[in-house]
């Protein structure tokens, strides 16, 4: 059975949550609490000399990090990633964008003002360039969304997936949706699919692990 090293409020640890629990599969799930500091204990460390989750623990014993990795690897032959070789480099360019124009603006912006305590008062300076570069992500994603109902090849991909999960918490990090009415309705689309699971929610078919030492 798989593993996953995951934290349930962290949204690269919802975007393979998702994932799974859309193909329906399995796996055990050990929470890893990076607020706490236990992606830094050397249990942690032996696994992924990186400290990050998530982290995916194939049955083999091999180990594979970054959860846009882990999503292409588990998509591989499912309608989530997809055959054709320009819409699936397509794909990857959006996971591209996630990690490089998104993802550092939306969700640093909601972890420093809405998961850590005095965030807001210990990133003061940072705050102005989270805002500017979150919208304009999310202005690109709005244009791109308006003749569009999904990132690539009409249908959901993990491309959606991959910005879905920052996306519908970025109100927590104080940015407004109400002017891109094309990524709303997009948000709900995703989240009225079969198989969608909350961030909040443990997905059926999961088995909890307790500890590091458990796994």
């Amino acid at each position: 059975m798989l593993t996953l090293y995951s934290m349930q409020l962290s949204g690269n640890s919802y975007k393979v949550r998702l994932l799974l629990a859309r193909l329906g599969i399995g796996y055990r799930q050990v929470e890893v609490d990076m607020l706490r500091g236990e992606t830094r204990t050397p249990q942690f460390l032996a696994k992924n000399p990186n400290g990050h989750i998530p982290l995916l623990e194939l049955e083999d014993g091999r180990r594979l990090a970054e959860s846009n990795a882990i999503l292409t690897f588990l998509a591989e032959d499912t309608p989530y990633l997809p055959r054709d070789p320009f819409l699936r480099a397509e794909a990857l360019r959006w996971m591209f964008f996630e990690q490089n124009s998104h993802e550092p603006a939306i969700a640093a912006a909601r972890f420093w003002l809405s998961l850590i305590k005095g965030g807001r008062d210990l990133k003061t300076h940072e705050i102005d360039q989270w805002m500017e570069k979150g919208y304009e992500a999310l202005s690109l994603m709005e244009r791109h969304l308006q003749g569009n109902d999904y990132f690539v090849g009409g249908r959901t991909t993990i491309a959606d997936l991959a910005l879905y999960a920052h996306t519908h918490v970025a109100p927590e990090g104080d940015f407004d949706l109400g002017a891109f009415p094309a990524v709303t309705d997009w948000l709900a689309r995703i989240a009225a699919e079969p198989g969608h699971v909350a961030m909040s929610e443990f997905p059926e078919g999961a088995i909890a692990v307790n500890s590091l030492t458990e796994a």
